[in-house]
């Protein structure tokens, strides 16, 4: 019988048999190794090599391809960087559609267009595959710790079904809706972070201008109303212009895309959204892509005069 059957209180007292895990960047990695810690026996593969050392160490082991990472899984996890990845590693002869076994839940963790999480269960339901589409938010110290907000599309059996999975990541866990909804949630997540993330750089700059002592006004501010998970989780990335990537602004480029996109397609306006997507382009034009998302901040230093006579 397959490990994902059964009563939703038997599947989450035991773990499933085997997890392909395709993604070991910045967030997969840290999944994965929850995921070994936590009793799965877990198959890592990775686009490029030299990623699976962790996961390795945790007890679990590094496929060669997608098909030997899939082949015989009960859950096939993806955690790429965009819509044209998860394509990549989900269709064609070498793809998981074609080499995992009938019945595997295959649990999209990568951040995408809702269309495409549509496109690709359409597609793996023709070849007897389950899907839900489950992006994550938390960034990578939320994925190490295990603590990720998780939003799910699909349907309630395969939701029931994969919260073995889920439990050894992530603490808030909501099913959504239908194929794409997750992926929706997850555009007005990034929405409200990089919105966040603006404001908290622009009151930076104000305050430092105003000779105010930034740390104590961060730590006064955070415990008020104006407080909020980005202030707590980047307060000291700010404070010390640490801006090594927990989450690239290069992939908030390409999510705020997919709001920006999404809300034209439904008829919602985003005026600040927009403005926030076309500050978080001009950094990226300027070659601030492969820093963390708070480097946003570089951005209001050079509009406030930073570094000028």
């Amino acid at each position: 019988m397959n490990p994902l059957c059964g009563s939703s209180s038997q599947q989450r007292e035991r773990a499933m048999s085997t997890i392909g895990f395709l993604g070991l960047g910045i967030m997969g990695s840290p999944m994965a190794v929850n995921l070994a810690k936590a009793g799965h026996t877990v198959r890592g593969w990775n686009r490029s090599p030299g990623r699976a050392d962790a996961l390795v160490a945790a007890g679990g082991t590094e496929a060669a391809s997608i098909a030997e990472a899939v082949r015989d899984a009960d859950v096939v996890i993806t955690m790429v960087p965009a819509s044209p990845q998860v394509e990549a590693v989900a269709y064609g002869p070498d793809g998981i559609l074609e080499n995992a076994r009938p019945d595997t839940l295959l649990i999209d963790m990568s951040s995408i267009t809702p269309q495409t999480s549509i496109d690709l269960a359409e597609a793996a339901g023709r070849k007897d595959l389950r899907v839900l589409d489950a992006p994550v938010s938390g960034g990578e110290a939320g994925a190490v710790e295990g603590v990720l907000s998780i939003m799910v599309g699909g349907d309630r059996a395969d939701f029931d079904a994969a919260q073995p999975v889920f439990d050894a990541v992530g603490t808030t866990v909501v099913l959504c809706g239908p194929h794409g909804a997750g992926q929706t949630v997850k555009a007005a997540n990034q929405l409200i972070v990089a919105v966040n993330l603006q404001a908290v750089a622009e009151a930076v700059v104000f305050l430092e201008k105003s000779g105010v002592d930034l740390a104590a006004a961060l730590d006064v501010l955070n415990g008020g109303l104006a407080g909020s998970t980005v202030l707590t989780r980047k307060k000291a990335n700010i404070l010390a212009r640490d801006f090594t990537p927990g989450f690239k602004l290069e992939l908030h480029h390409k999510d705020m895309g997919i709001v920006t996109d999404a809300a034209r397609t439904v008829g919602a306006g985003l005026p600040v959204g927009a403005t926030t997507a076309q500050l978080i382009a001009s950094a990226v034009a300027r070659g601030d892509g492969a820093l963390d998302h708070s480097a946003l901040l570089r951005g209001v230093e050079l509009l406030s005069g930073y570094g000028r006579d």
